[in-house]
């Protein structure tokens, strides 16, 4: 009986003792408060989105609407936060370890708001794109990309002030290892200058057909802080690093106000004057009459005897299309193809083909006459 006594008084030491000398009881009691919040929080969130969206379906802009779909999740993890809040308070802490769980506390709040600050950027995103009048639409997607990474930094911040972590020394530390970093990437810096200088000067933007001699020709995709993605016509990507195109030239063709034609036509040496005025004038005429032509002074356009080649007399056509895209640029340069071929057909004369001639003026007298046996 004795001993029963005995066993039951551990027991009861047990359980007072506990968890970190907490009872028992309110430990079991304590995880109930936050497993309690956590099934909540689902319906938390629900009743707080809904009453929040009944205000914004009152407004006409959608903005807040949007912004209130991203704030979903932040939402959702307040209970979270409640949970560990009213769980400490029930606990009987140590002075240490209240001052533990409310820095955990306050380092939650933080990871709620700025959680919430950095969703938000997205549907807010459209203020930012009124820049656009004035800034690239790169610039602005990495103005926005800044504004995230500066959130997270003040965010990182403030959780180490809690936690009673000085972030000067921290600043300064980076300093000199940014200096470090910097020396042994130099390439790497040189890269992101040369980016933001490509932007700043609007060489190019996304989705502009591109070539630079002997690096690559291809649709830009993406601008990035090291290197710019071109995809070739082969659908083969390509990461160009940022120098490459700071530094050569770059050829933008979607940048081109019309598209150019420059042909040299070759017909016989047989034809006569009189056919080369007509095939000369028709041509012209064709082009002067087709809406598809961009005509002078607003654009350059010749049609002219150019040159005796050693086969051919040549005939330059010179003129710009007014569509820049490449399928409908092929459709009229083969139309013109067709209308030059019945014109110097037309015309009774025919394009010339390389090929040369061998005159011999005379036999040399002391040839030697080939035998040939007479008949039988």
């Amino acid at each position: 009986m004795e001993n029963l006594r005995q066993f039951w008084a551990i027991v009861i030491e047990v359980w007072k003792e506990g968890l970190l000398g907490i009872d028992i009881g309110r430990v079991v009691v304590a995880v109930f408060i936050f497993v309690g919040f956590l099934l909540i929080r689902r319906l938390f969130a629900k009743l707080v989105i809904n009453r929040l969206n009944a205000i914004t379906k009152r407004t006409k802009t959608r903005l807040d609407d949007d912004a209130l779909e991203v704030l979903q999740e932040p939402v959702s993890f307040i209970p979270v936060v409640l949970g560990v809040f009213f769980t400490a308070k029930y606990l009987p802490l140590t002075s240490q370890m209240q001052l533990i769980a409310d820095r955990i506390v306050r380092s939650l709040i933080v990871l709620v708001i700025f959680w919430s600050l950095v969703r938000l950027i997205s549907p807010l995103s459209i203020l930012f794109r009124q820049l656009e009048n004035i800034l690239t639409t790169t610039i602005v997607d990495w103005l926005i990309k800044a504004v995230k990474i500066i959130f997270v930094f003040i965010a990182a911040a403030t959780i180490l002030e809690i936690w009673g972590i000085k972030i000067g020394p921290i600043l300064a530390g980076l300093g000199l290892l940014g200096v470090a970093v910097a020396l042994g990437a130099q390439d790497l810096f040189k890269n992101l200058i040369s980016g933001i200088l490509i932007i700043a000067e609007r060489r190019f933007n996304i989705g502009d057909w591109v070539r630079v001699e002997a690096v690559v020709e291809g649709t830009v995709e993406s601008i990035g802080l090291r290197s710019t993605l071109v995809r070739r016509f082969d659908k083969a990507p390509v990461h160009v690093p940022n120098s490459k195109l700071s530094d050569n030239s770059v050829i933008n063709f979607s940048s081109m106000t019309h598209r150019r034609i420059y042909w040299i036509i070759g017909v016989e040496y047989r034809t006569t004057v009189e056919q080369l005025r007509q095939i000369r004038d028709r041509i012209e005429q064709y082009i002067m009459a087709s809406e598809e032509f961009t005509k002078p002074p607003e654009v350059p356009m010749f049609v002219r005897i150019d040159r005796f080649s050693d086969s051919s007399i040549d005939i330059m056509v010179y003129c710009f299309t007014k569509t820049t895209e490449w399928g409908e640029w092929l459709q009229i340069k083969e139309k013109l193809a067709y209308e030059i071929k019945e014109i110097v057909e037309d015309e009774g004369t025919a394009f010339a083909f390389p090929s040369q001639s061998v005159y011999v003026e005379a036999v040399p007298s002391d040839q030697v006459e080939i035998f040939i046996p007479p008949s039988t």
